[in-house]
């Protein structure tokens, strides 16, 4: 960030104030993460800050430090909306379109308070006053740490926002593997856990905690992949009919569209999950390497993300929606 810009923030936050704190809509670890791990930094300043999720949050993120009091829009709309028009201050935190709070959008296009960006996505938007916006970042969590110490309180980093942030990290970085990881990304979960970060006991709350359920909808899914091996391709696609038979709640998908890229000479991979209450396909693509899924979703598939992952939507029905994914296959250079 330029030294201007966190000198204006610093004015910001010079004396008390009401702050939102939004994550994107269906938030995950990283949203999950940063948005919890700026919610106890602000509250260590004596501000009043809130998270506003748009959406329900995974049943696996419930552990979080006060993920309890977050509050979800979608289930008392007029509610929070009177919250949000009181803010005097709004963090937009993993994301950089005000579409991706869905409904909430509507809400928070005509507030008048300031905005701050803080992401790690492409091509952001331009809503926010201040925007520490930068693709060469795994995570927002990540950003969240460099953030507190841009305004020169690193000694305020504790066990609890350090436990957030970490959170963030080890998911978005599929646990360090992907190729987003840095020497920094190591050096600064080096600190969080000389700070007290017990990664043990979070990898067993995010990884070793499934139910029985989601484990076989998992079987199911990997049943139904598919492999196009012309294409170094493969999908996996799942009914509604199938989320039902599984009990599916939310998040049980997740992670599920990284199978497909374990298989040899596979470097794109994607996940179609049918949303019967929506009237969408959900969908999640990955790759490897050079081919980018962000601008194969923002051209066929109304979405967007990052390089190697990315999301988009559909529609269409489940079956129309995969033959039309098959047919873009055939102008793809899957030689990059």
């Amino acid at each position: 960030m330029k030294e201007e810009e966190i000198k204006g923030i610093l004015e910001l936050l010079a004396s008390p104030k009401k702050i939102a704190i939004i994550p994107h809509r269906s938030p995950d670890g990283d949203a999950m993460g940063s948005t919890l791990g700026l919610y106890h930094f602000l509250k260590k300043l004596n501000h009043e800050p809130i998270v506003i999720a748009p959406n329900e949050f995974p049943d696996f993120l419930a552990w979080l430090p006060s993920s309890e009091k977050v509050l979800i829009f979608e289930k008392d709309k007029e509610n929070i909306a009177k919250i949000l028009n009181e803010s005097e201050l709004i963090f937009t935190l993993d994301f950089n379109a005000l579409h991706r709070t869905g409904e909430m959008e509507n809400v928070l296009n005509k507030l008048k308070a300031p905005f701050i960006m803080i992401d790690h996505h492409q091509k952001p938007d331009d809503y926010a006053l201040y925007r520490y916006s930068d693709t060469n970042f795994g995570s927002t969590c990540e950003m969240i740490y460099n953030f507190i110490t841009f305004l020169g309180y690193k000694e305020l980093l504790d066990k609890t926002i350090a436990t957030c942030l970490y959170t963030g990290i080890v998911t978005d970085s599929g646990s360090f593997r992907f190729p987003s990881t840095t020497s920094m990304t190591h050096r600064v979960v080096a600190e969080l856990l000389d700070i007290g970060v017990q990664n043990g006991d979070i990898h067993n709350s995010l990884f070793d905690n499934n139910s029985y359920h989601r484990l076989q909808l998992l079987g199911r899914a990997l049943q139904n992949m598919k492999v196009l091996p012309e294409y170094k391709t493969s999908y996996i696609k799942l009914t509604q009919q199938e989320l039902d038979e599984f009990h599916y709640v939310k998040g049980d998908t997740e992670g599920i569209v990284n199978y497909g890229l374990t298989i040899s000479g596979i470097i794109f991979t994607a996940i179609f999950i049918e949303n019967k209450d929506e009237g969408i396909i959900k969908i999640s693509f990955r790759s490897q390497g050079n081919f980018d899924v962000n601008q194969f979703a923002r051209d066929y598939f109304n979405g967007g993300g990052h390089i190697n992952a990315a999301g988009g939507k559909s529609t269409l029905s489940l079956e129309e929606t995969v033959k039309q994914f098959e047919s873009i296959l055939s102008k793809q250079n899957f030689n990059v």
